[in-house]
């Protein structure tokens, strides 16, 4: 039947205003007497009655970096490298690269197209590797292990 559903306890009625002066919004529908805030279409967010606002007062702090070749490049350390070879998750007799960084599931991301290798750990074993660009120890300590370094293009 019908007439005895009730709504959910959790459901509460949206305000309806403009109904009526028994509603307690009604004739003025909450906004009280004439002002800017009576009108329609007036946003005044962050208006302190002409006091200086607080977004205004506070210091300018951080700063954003609009630079690409950042965002795009990859670094990866060399500890975290030679880790992924010890735990089975790369394959240390293939060519180190952002694609097969990529294909191993190492860089999720679609966005980095550059790769970048810091540190100066040296790997046990020898590791050939295709990068952008590379620390200068971690390029020695890659050869001093029998490896090769092989540069893309400068960033």
């Amino acid at each position: 039947m019908v007439f005895n559903l009730k709504k959910p306890s959790n459901k509460k009625d949206r305000k309806r205003v403009g109904r009526g002066i028994g509603s307690g919004t009604g004739k003025t529908s909450g906004a009280g007497h004439k002002g800017q805030s009576a009108r329609s279409g007036v946003s005044i967010k962050g208006f302190e009655g002409g006091q200086t606002p607080l977004h205004r007062r506070l210091p300018k702090i951080g700063f954003t970096s609009h630079n690409v070749e950042k965002q795009t490049t990859y670094v990866m350390n060399s500890s975290d490298l030679f880790d992924l070879f010890e735990s089975g998750k790369l394959d240390s007799t293939k060519l180190i690269d952002l694609d097969y960084l990529k294909s191993a599931g190492i860089v999720a991301s679609k966005k980095y197209s550059k790769l970048k290798i810091i540190g100066a750990q040296v790997p046990n074993q020898p590791v050939s590797v295709k990068v952008h660009k590379i620390s200068e120890g971690c390029r020695k300590a890659i050869e001093s292990a029998k490896g090769k370094v092989e540069l893309e293009g400068q960033i």
